[in-house]
Parts: C-alpha cells; structure tokens; sequence
C-alpha cells in the first residue's frame, strides 16, 4: 500500500534530493513549509542554499501540474503542497493550537491521516516535533536515507586466523595470499590459529588479493610522534600512503586522531615536498556562518576556532627540538607557506592542487557539506577528515546522520580512500579515564 509522507522545512534543508528519495509513495507538503524556506532564501549559508535549491525544484515541477492538485515524481508517486485551514487546527488539542509553523504542520498531517485511508507518516528531524506528533497520534519518523547507525560502522580492521606457517610467510615474503572477501585498503592483523600472541598486521590489497606490509615511520618518527597502538600503525600508514587520497579518522577524545594527522602532512608537506602545504580547517559552527562578530582580519577571527590545531604543532614542535633540530613556531610554518589555516565558510567554489588537506570536527557536517568539501580536492590533493561521532555540536546531525560517518561508509569499497577507528585513548590516563567513564 501506498503511503503519505508529510514533510517539515527542516528535512528539506538538510537535503534538497529529499524529495525524490520517497520511492512511489506519496508527498504532502504543507504551505507552512513553503514559508519557512522563503524565510532562509537570502542565508548565504548551506542552509539558505538548500533553501534556495528546493524554491527552484518545486518551481521546475509546478509547470507540470498545479502544486495544490499534484505533481507525478520520476518514481512514480504524487507532491502536493496542502494548505493549511482553521478547520485542521480544531483537529489538535488545545495545547497545540497556537499559531505556530509546527503546529500547523501537525494539523495538516492530521487532517491528512482522517482523510486518507492510506497510512500516513510526518517526517521531521526536529526530536520534540516527533514527541508532540506522536502524542497527538500520529507515526512519525526521523529522515534516514543519509543515516549510518554508529554501532555498524565500518571499523577499516579486520583479524583472520590462519596457520603459523602464514604468518610465518608474511614475515619472509612481504606478504600472503588472502581468501577472505574484504574492503580494499582493510588493515588485517593475521592471528596464529596454535599461538594468539604470533601475529602479523598489514594491509589488504584488493588489487592482488593479498595482505601486504605497512608503510613504516622513520627510526626517528613522524616529527618526533611514535604510533603507540596498533590503529596508530595502520592509521600512519594510510597517511603516509600517497595512493590513498582521502582518509577518514574516527575515535573517542584523545585517540591521536588529529595530531597524527598534522604529523604526517607536516612531514609530507614540509620534510617530502611530496604537497606544496598543509591545509588544515575546522568547521566553525554553525557552517557558513559570517565571521564579522569578532574583531581583527580573518585570522584573528579564526585563531579561537584554530587554537587545538595551534596546539599540537606546538607539541609536535616541542618533540622535533628535543631530538636536536630546530625548533620553527608555527608562525614561521604560516610565513613560510607550509601551514595554512582555511575557514569552511569560504570553500565553496575553490580548487585546492597539490594540498594535504585535514579537516578536523567533521562530524559536525552534514552529507552534503562533507561533498562540499571533497569535490574541492585538486590533482594531488590528499584529504583526511577526523572527528568523533558521539560528540556532535551540530542540532541538524547525529552520530548516525554526520558527514563523516556517511562517508566513512559510502567510500569503504573504494581503492584510493582508507579508514580506521581509533579505540585507545594516547593523551593521557586521565583523559582516556573520563572518555571512558564521562
């Protein structure tokens, strides 16, 4: 049976496309959401982008047929846009008859449920607005064709059992055949089936079907920073790999995510010369939003945004003078064109050559800001995202709906990006205690 979808302003700015991922059912959007979204349409934001780009979808499909009667979708169901009436309104308790844009959409979808006698489903991905529609009756779902639920997510490891002889090989020959089906670029640890603490890790290559070695950090490391865990292995090596271009980075607080990263495209950029720079970004909450507000040039702006960055080059500034080099502040990396602080706010419409590329905080954007940000990347652009997705600033994403997390799962099959989770926490006893019990 067909259903009704009744769908709020707020899943149609978070993804214009939202309109045609309903299959053949049917679509009812209140009127209501037609002047919200006029509301956001000079935002120079995503949001009012967004806005911008779904004004200009249903203006291309009300030539076809008036809104108000209906318009086929390529999939075979039927939009209409359902005005709101007083009459709909008396439908709601008392509580939720005030003038307001959700109420109205509460009433719309009401009146649509008694008149109907297709199921019909509000669609929001505002949390309260789901409570309020299902305490008035009323299924209600999130919108989930962008959601990657958090427990499932690709880890980038995987651990095989295999025969001593195996293993054995690998250290000899470099590396082994694999029957397993896996992702490519998969980080394997080979476990000794007669002893569990004979092991060898690599990296599977889906190419030649085999486990092949990791990429080993210099004696003296990446800027002074050692891998101190089996993740931190296989994450240096798909940093350092420049077959792999895009690397994503997930862990709890204090795992090492990002300054691993600015280690090696420090030592990618500054020491190879293999980039012309290292770009690093954070998002500055809410994407998109005018740095006016604060005073100075932009990078006075950014400097509060920054400072976690400007702090581990500092440590890793602090490991290199240790072993005897000289100490260079980040200033002097800024001056000399190896480091570059870039707001997302400005990305739009840039193409970035030759760049190591981090972007930090990621799962604090959404699907579409991620694809933003990665369809900037040049010829010989490599580009890491890191972040956790258990702690998001963003209301409008979730660790399931997050940028990073939808890309961690929509690459994993693709040989030029890599993954890994990051489980232990390096910073500190203190700090892997309150991630833990916090």
């Amino acid at each position: 049976m067909k259903k009704t979808f009744v769908l709020d302003t707020n899943v149609l700015l978070h993804d214009p496309q939202a309109l045609f991922q309903f299959q053949d059912n049917d679509l009812a959007i209140p009127i209501t959401v037609i002047e919200e979204i006029d509301r956001f349409k000079k935002d120079q934001s995503e949001t009012g982008r967004n806005a911008r780009h779904v004004s200009r979808i249903l203006d291309g499909l009300r030539r076809h047929n008036p809104l108000v009667k209906g318009v086929e979708l390529q999939g075979g169901g039927f939009l209409r846009v359902v005005l709101y009436t007083e009459e709909a309104m008396k439908r709601l308790p008392p509580e939720l008859r005030g003038d307001q844009g959700d109420n109205r959409m509460l009433a719309v979808a009401m009146e649509l449920k008694e008149r109907c006698d297709c199921p019909v489903i509000f669609v929001t991905k505002d949390t309260n607005l789901r409570i309020k529609a299902d305490a008035i009756g009323l299924v209600a779902e999130d919108y989930a064709s962008d959601k990657v639920p958090i427990d499932e997510l690709y880890s980038g490891t995987t651990e095989i059992v295999v025969k001593a002889e195996t293993v054995n090989a690998f250290y000899s020959q470099g590396e082994i055949p694999v029957e397993e089906d896996l992702y490519p670029n998969e980080y394997i640890t080979a476990i000794d089936a007669s002893n569990p603490s004979h092991t060898a890790i690599g990296r599977f290559s889906k190419a030649k079907q085999k486990m092949l070695p990791l990429i080993r950090a210099p004696k003296e490391g990446i800027w002074g920073i050692h891998p101190r865990s089996r993740e931190q292995q296989f994450a240096f090596d798909m940093l350092l790999d420049d077959e792999i271009q895009l690397v994503t980075l997930v862990g709890k607080a204090g795992t090492g995510k990002t300054l691993l990263a600015i280690a090696a495209g420090l030592f990618k950029s500054a020491d190879e010369g293999k980039y012309s720079r290292l770009l690093v970004s954070r998002p500055i909450f809410p994407l998109g939003r005018d740095l006016g507000f604060l005073p100075g040039d932009v990078e006075e702006k950014l400097s509060p945004w920054m400072q976690p960055i400007f702090d581990n080059v500092e440590l890793l500034l602090g490991a290199v003078e240790e072993r005897g080099r000289r100490k260079r502040g980040y200033r002097e990396l800024v001056d000399m064109g190896l480091l570059e602080i870039e707001p997302l706010t400005y990305i739009r419409g840039r193409s970035i050559p030759k760049q190591f590329m981090i972007v930090d905080e990621a799962q604090n954007l959404t699907p579409h800001e991620i694809k933003t940000i990665i369809t900037r990347a040049g010829e010989g652009t490599k580009i890491v995202l890191t972040g956790d997705p258990y702690q998001i600033d963003n209301p409008y994403v979730d660790s399931s709906s997050n940028g990073l997390a939808y890309v961690v799962e929509k690459f994993k099959g693709q040989s030029i990006s890599g993954h890994i989770t990051l489980n232990k926490g390096e910073r500190s006893p203190l700090a892997e205690l309150a991630a833990n019990l916090l």
